[in-house]
């Protein structure tokens, strides 16, 4: 009886391993993951999708994964790509390991037994210079079991957007990592039971504008079908260098680098000082020109794959690029992020409000630039100071010049170029729980507000959204099923949605859906401040270019290229024939 029991807790025991564990054969290798604690799901962590070059290689385009032959254990979280600010974020875990080969993707699988699954990808946001994929998680967008979700890092910072167009540091190293992580989901996504033909890939912030550029970029072209660019625009401000050398030399003098002018120098500094050093500083977060300094630029052809050799409003003018469905929009108040800068740039913005001018703007003279900025500063403040009393202008001005103006100026273009599959929206639900605007007593949704609303828990701290307001909750819900039934359909709603009718916006930018404590279709939105900034961008906005072609070698090739110009001025020089031969 005893050996009968034995037995049969053996088979139990086997039983439940066999559920708590389920191994899929990728390209790579076999891949073993493991079941959620709380959702009926198996997640697969930190699996390598490409390898990242170290070394003086660090800045190049990502090389093919690993390969293994024994199962692979995707059970170990917390791999991040070298970034100085991290800590800054509330989501940030004390267990998090930094390593220069960071390009890992993680894998949220439904379990079912159904095949050709939905799948998400969702690319981290934190301004080009931070973050990781598991900022956020979207477990309860996938409560009908029809969607795969994969999260994943990319390079960030100067390590994945040092843009010198050389050889070593040819720029946009972490969007050819969006790029290669794609191409691993069309080739592996299968495996897990997904569909690679219908991928939905999802943004915020600078993951909003990395999805906005991947659909401009041929080298992504095929790789996804929808988008939802959330807060986040191609033809942002932060989105693109406008100088890449000027930006890289800049950077090199905060960290106390002098010799940036000679560009050999400042190519050997960047390849061969590691990148803990490099990522040292929090300065990324402090430009007061609408940029975080870093970030994706249109690339020199140098013979190698590029991401982006033209501007994204060349592209978007012409209309070459593949129309997706899209589901663009932004918060009331995006603003509110600079809010924590509000006490020491109220007084330099009275100062000198030219300083806070976005990057993407040049004028002809300093005369020019402080007429343009006097004209901004008083359709904002009503030509009062900046202060308390105009915090409101604050919040606005800085929502339009980082977010706002520029999603709706895609669109626009979007709709222009024959995409008629744009639905636009603006997220502004409060309830008692959000904070006042500090100040004033009004409340607004401060960036990322929608993402927050689609993602598990409350808001950034993960907060249990069981104890959110009962209305809260109900928004929550709401904002999944849109999310939800776009990543189906590639329509926000669904034909017997009790929503209002959702259609299509226009090249006006119109309609849009308030999505706040009352849902209803508007017309044009933000007609003012988007038809004041139209004006200002057709007569200054600055398209960026590539940077320039560098017209020096690296040490060891200008070595051999003297001793070759030796050669040659020897051989000249010598009138014995004979002696000529012989060399």
């Amino acid at each position: 009886m005893q050996w009968q029991t034995c037995v049969l807790l053996l088979c139990v025991t086997a039983i439940l391993a066999d559920d708590e564990w389920r191994e899929v054969n990728t390209s790579q290798g076999p891949v073993r993951g493991r079941k959620h604690p709380t959702e009926d799901i198996y997640t697969f962590f930190s699996i390598p999708y490409a390898t990242a070059p170290v070394g003086v290689d660090k800045f190049k385009a990502p090389l093919p994964p690993p390969k293994w032959s024994e199962p692979f254990d995707a059970i170990n979280k917390g791999i991040i790509c070298p970034q100085a600010i991290y800590a800054l974020y509330d989501v940030y875990d004390e267990t998090f390991v930094q390593q220069e080969n960071c390009l890992i993707s993680n894998l949220y699988v439904p379990n079912t037994v159904e095949n050709n699954l939905s799948v998400v990808v969702i690319v981290h946001g934190g301004g080009f210079v931070m973050g990781w994929g598991e900022m956020f998680q979207v477990t309860q967008l996938m409560r009908k079991k029809d969607i795969i979700v994969v999260t994943f890092n990319y390079r960030v910072g100067v390590h994945g957007f040092l843009c010198l167009g050389t050889e070593v540091a040819p720029g946009n190293a972490g969007m050819k990592d969006q790029v290669a992580l794609l191409r691993w989901v069309q080739e592996n996504i299968a495996s897990f039971g997904g569909n690679p033909n219908d991928v939905t890939i999802i943004g915020y912030s600078a993951g909003s504008a990395s999805v906005d550029l991947l659909m401009l970029s041929k080298s992504a072209e095929g790789l996804f079908h929808r988008a939802i660019p959330e807060s986040g625009s191609n033809l942002a401000a932060f989105s693109v260098q406008r100088d890449p050398i000027e930006i890289a030399k800049t950077y090199a003098k905060i960290l106390n680098f002098t010799d940036v002018d000679n560009i050999a120098a400042l190519t050997d500094f960047y390849t061969t000082t590691p990148l803990e050093f490099l990522t040292s500083t929090v300065a990324v977060f402090e430009s007061t020109d609408s940029t975080f300094i870093f970030s994706p630029c249109v690339e020199q052809d140098i013979g190698e794959e590029t991401f982006l050799t033209e501007s994204p409003l060349s592209i978007l003018k012409t209309g070459n690029y593949k129309k997706l469905p899209v589901l663009y929009g932004f918060t009331d108040m995006e603003g509110l992020m600079n809010m924590y800068h509000f006490d020491l740039w109220k007084n330099k913005m009275n100062e000198n409000f030219s300083d806070f001018l976005p990057a993407d703007l040049k004028f002809e003279s300093e005369e020019q630039r402080e007429e343009v900025a006097n004209k901004i500063k008083q359709f904002y403040f009503g030509g009062k100071p900046v202060s308390e009393l105009t915090v409101l202008g604050f919040v606005d001005y800085f929502s339009d010049v980082l977010f706002t103006q520029s999603i709706l100026w895609t669109t626009k273009l979007q709709v222009e170029a024959g995409n008629n599959e744009i639905y636009l929206y603006e997220y502004s639900f409060i309830d008692e729980d959000t904070p006042v605007v500090p100040h004033t007593n009004i409340r607004g949704v401060a960036h990322g507000g929608q993402t927050f609303a689609v993602a598990d828990g409350i808001n950034a701290t993960h907060l249990d959204e069981s104890k959110a307001t009962p209305e809260h909750q109900e928004m929550k819900k709401i904002m999944r099923e849109i999310w939800h039934n776009f990543i189906k359909t590639g329509k926000p709603l669904s034909e017997d949605s009790s929503l209002p009718a959702w259609p299509a916006a226009g090249v006006d930018r119109s309609p849009h859906m308030s999505l706040g404590q009352k849902i209803e279709l508007r017309g044009v939105l933000l007609e003012e401040r988007t038809r004041f900034w139209e004006d200002i961008y057709q007569r200054y906005y600055w398209e960026p270019v590539p940077p320039p072609t560098m017209n020096y070698a690296p040490k060891f090739e200008k070595h051999v290229i003297l001793y070759v110009s030796c050669f040659i001025l020897l051989y000249l020089s010598v009138d014995n024939y004979s002696l000529r031969d012989y060399y």
